[in-house]
């Protein structure tokens, strides 16, 4: 028989000012330390705002000249090129 894993269990934050003043988890340090403290909104830079957190955009809207573009369509050119091996019949 393999060996046995054992269930971690991780400690959750349930005190609501520190899960709205602090990120929780972000402390590695095993010897102590303190999560970091939020800021105000003005301290981080524009680019992080404009990040897009919803579904990818398609093909369609894409710019030919950036690296994002050509990676998505040597991906979908996999994924076509799979689903065509399937179809074989040998």
């Amino acid at each position: 028989m393999g060996a046995v894993m054992e269930k971690k269990i991780l400690p959750v934050e349930t005190d609501a000012t520190r899960l709205v003043n602090y990120v929780c988890g972000s402390n590695i340090q095993s010897d102590g330390g303190e999560d970091v403290k939020l800021r105000s909104d003005s301290e981080y830079p524009d680019w992080l705002w404009k990040l897009n957190t919803g579904k990818p955009k398609p093909i369609e809207q894409m710019d030919p000249n950036t690296k994002e573009y050509w990676i998505k369509v040597r991906k979908l050119a996999i994924v076509q090129h799979h689903k065509l091996k399937k179809l074989r019949k040998w």
